[in-house]
């Protein structure tokens, strides 16, 4: 049984910083593509970023430069560094596994970013 489990969200102000995290469990994670998706009140949900089994990695324009996601195939873990973080990046944040033919998702966590 897949489960993704992010955690690491929470209240800050802009200019901060933030580092998300997410556990996998029930899949061969070192082999795996991974990504990090948000959805903002009103809007839908859009990738943040994305890592493959080989550590390349591929940002939206909106983040390029702030944030950085990573992987630790040792703890089945996927981070997203999140740094000089803005009002417009408030949103719940997602971590994602879309093998063939399926898509799973992580519970979610809410990141809120304060002017």
């Amino acid at each position: 049984q897949v489960q993704l489990v992010e955690s690491g969200g929470g209240l800050v102000q802009a200019g901060g910083s933030l580092r998300l995290s997410c556990v996998a469990s029930g899949i061969l994670f070192r082999l795996v593509n991974m990504g990090w998706y948000r959805q903002a009140p009103g809007k839908q949900r859009e990738l943040v970023a994305g890592i493959d089994s080989s550590g390349n990695t591929n940002y939206a324009d909106s983040v390029k430069g702030r944030f950085t996601i990573s992987r630790d195939n040792a703890k089945n873990t996927v981070y997203l560094q999140m740094n000089s973080l803005k009002p417009e990046d408030t949103a719940v944040y997602y971590c994602n596994y879309r093998p063939v033919l399926n898509n799973y998702w992580g519970q979610g966590t809410q990141v809120t970013v304060s002017s």
